[in-house]
């Protein structure tokens, strides 16, 4: 017979150790609830932070706002810390609250399927294995699947070619003619570091982004001393940037007043930077400040402006063996090529074949754009609860902040069917559909209307972005309303 205790535990499986599994773990650990498991496909955590270790990766958040409020870190090296330095706080964490074991590498999910009956999710997994769950979180990002260019002959390249998330470090750049595509955050942070190495680079430019100050500060000693010993120093530095980010984000939706001076910001910069009048005025963005994402860099214009660096605007019209051909007819050669080109970031769980109820699959409720209550649930699919899901990315702001509100709510959840016994929650299709309707109205007034990005998907429905202030969202998920959902019994069957 099973133990009343144990049948009162749900069990939990969470999908991925970035910031957001990570977190759902530490979240679930603090409120006491021990009966968890998180499946990584990789051999070791840090998401996105293990997998983009090109040169010059970093944050562009200030790393004291950019970490977990109950893991503070006194020893960051500077302000807007590095990619190494970010996974080692990561594993510091996990091993902190002795996560490892209760984690399996070499673990992806390929399908989860509801089981009315049992009311319980069946998760296949790439190891053969299925196991079983009352609670499933994917907390698999929207970053973590790089995109490559529909680039015609992008195939017959001759020379290394890689994505700036899978950079390959077995080739050495030294003296080589090195084409980048794409000029996005990772271009805009590898784009100088590689810069004094090569022979000559050329820079596919789509479309120029905006470019802020970056106020990086390096932490000396006496920082790490000051903040061990009066941490409120510490928080006064997160207190400033998170209200700094709070102001900003205004802009891009209730503010647009305040858009123009983003603008003359960020054109001083670039009169400053780019003296050259030919090449400032392919590097000037065409687009309203805040519609694509913002990038914070100070070393970025200096290098477009060396004397081995030539930014190319004319569209590519195809890659042939020897390097780049353009629409004009001009061949750029290269033995090198990189793709800066981003991710599939409207794909929301993809490949992973998610079947709710009656065998609906996730991918056909979303065929024309990821959307759910709060960011984290969809009618028809009861007990799966997303990290980072579909608009709880930020035009400003630390994800973090908004992953800790999500584990915060989805931990509630878990609490309430501890207290229920073994059931269900499924939000209810008209609780959904008026969010996504007041959501959308919103969105519409955004400033992400105005272009085309990674925020929106191919018909045009803004997927990705939060249109408020982190401090409205945790408002919003602070508590579990449970009236927004319809809670069914089921008979119990062990998860494991």
């Amino acid at each position: 017979m099973t133990d009343p205790a144990e049948r009162h535990s749900p069990h939990v499986v969470i999908v991925g150790t970035g910031f957001g599994g990570i977190g759902m773990a530490c979240e679930l650990q603090r409120a006491g609830h021990e009966h968890f498991t998180i499946l990584e496909k990789g051999d070791e955590v840090g998401g996105v932070w293990r997998e983009n270790t090109y040169p010059g990766a970093a944050c562009d958040i200030p790393s004291p706002y950019y970490s977990f409020s109950y893991e503070p870190n006194p020893d960051w090296s500077s302000r807007f810390s590095p990619q190494e330095e970010i996974r080692r706080y990561m594993l510091r964490v996990v091993d902190k609250h002795d996560l490892r074991r209760r984690i399996r590498f070499g673990t992806e999910v390929t399908a989860a399927t509801f089981d009315e009956p049992s009311g319980q999710w069946h998760i296949d997994t790439s190891t053969g294995e299925r196991l079983t769950a009352d609670v499933f979180v994917p907390a698999t990002g929207q970053l973590s699947r790089p995109a490559l260019p529909g680039i015609p002959g992008i195939e017959t390249f001759d020379g290394p070619a890689f994505h700036s998330a899978t950079w390959d470090h077995s080739v050495d750049l030294t003296g080589k003619r090195v084409a980048v595509i794409g000029t996005g955050a990772s271009a805009v942070q590898f784009v100088p570091a590689i810069q004094p190495k090569v022979s000559r680079m050329t820079v596919f430019q789509r479309s120029a982004p905006w470019i802020l100050p970056r106020p990086e500060v390096v932490y000396r000693p006496w920082h790490h001393t000051m903040f061990r010993r009066l941490p409120f120093t510490r928080l006064a530095e997160r207190f400033g940037f998170w209200l700094l980010c709070e102001v900003l984000s205004l802009g891009l939706v209730d503010a647009p007043w305040m858009r123009p001076l983003i603008s003359a910001i960020s054109t001083r910069k670039l009169r400053k930077e780019v003296p050259d009048r030919r090449l400032r005025a392919k590097v000037t963005p065409d687009y309203p400040a805040g519609c694509k994402r913002g990038l914070f860099s100070n070393d970025y214009y200096p290098a477009l402006g060396q004397s081995n660096v030539e930014v190319e605007t004319t569209a590519i019209s195809e890659i042939i063996p020897n390097g780049v051909r353009t629409d004009d007819g001009k061949l750029h050669e290269a033995d090198v090529i990189i793709y800066g080109t981003g991710f599939k970031t409207t794909e929301f769980l993809g490949p992973m074949a998610v079947h709710g109820r009656d065998g609906r699959k996730l991918a056909d409720v979303w065929h024309e754009g990821a959307h759910a209550y709060l960011g984290m649930t969809v009618p028809g699919f009861p007990n799966l609860f997303l990290m980072y899901g579909p608009n709880t990315n930020l035009g400003v702001g630390s994800i973090i902040y908004m992953l800790e509100s999500q584990a915060r709510y989805i931990t509630q959840a878990v609490r309430h069917l501890t207290e229920t016994g073994p059931a269900v929650l499924d939000v209810k299709p008209e609780v959904a559909r008026a969010y996504d309707e007041k959501l959308q109205a919103r969105l519409d007034r955004s400033v992400w209307t105005l272009c085309s990005s990674w925020y929106r998907n191919e018909s045009g429905r803004i997927t990705n972005n939060w249109p408020g202030t982190v401090s409205s969202y945790r408002l919003a998920t602070r508590t579990l309303a449970r009236p927004d959902y319809e809670l069914r019994t089921v008979r119990n069957s062990t998860a494991a």
